[in-house]
């Protein structure tokens, strides 16, 4: 049976995601380090528009996808991550993962979607 293991991150940080191509190249570390595999991204944005500046991500691995949203016009800046897969993972990878971003708070859910939320 398969797993279903849902991880949602809200971080407050100080050095947020600004460029589109480091953003997928840490996304793409990402994957590697929960050891998952790319099927299609990253693709990555910048957008401009006052209000809701900032980045998104998107990836899709082979058991799901892998999204991060970052909003810079306030400090701290906050980072959204949502890591979903039908394999097992360990939150606490991705957790560190994010230490890159200079976090002064972090918030989680970990969810184990297999049977009911």
């Amino acid at each position: 049976m398969k797993e279903h293991k849902h991880l949602i991150v809200r971080a407050e940080v100080n050095n947020p995601p600004m460029s589109e191509e480091e953003a997928k190249k840490s996304i793409v570390e990402l994957i590697d380090m929960i050891d998952m595999k790319l099927l299609m991204g990253p693709f990555a944005k910048y957008v401009e528009v006052e209000g809701n500046r900032g980045l998104t991500v998107a990836s899709i691995i082979e058991t799901s996808h892998v999204v991060l949203h970052s909003w810079d016009e306030q400090t701290p800046a906050v980072v959204q991550l949502d890591v979903y897969t039908c394999a097992s993972l360990d939150k606490q990878i991705v957790l560190d993962a994010l230490t890159q971003f200079d976090p002064v708070k972090t918030d989680y859910k970990y969810l184990d979607r297999e049977f009911n939320l």
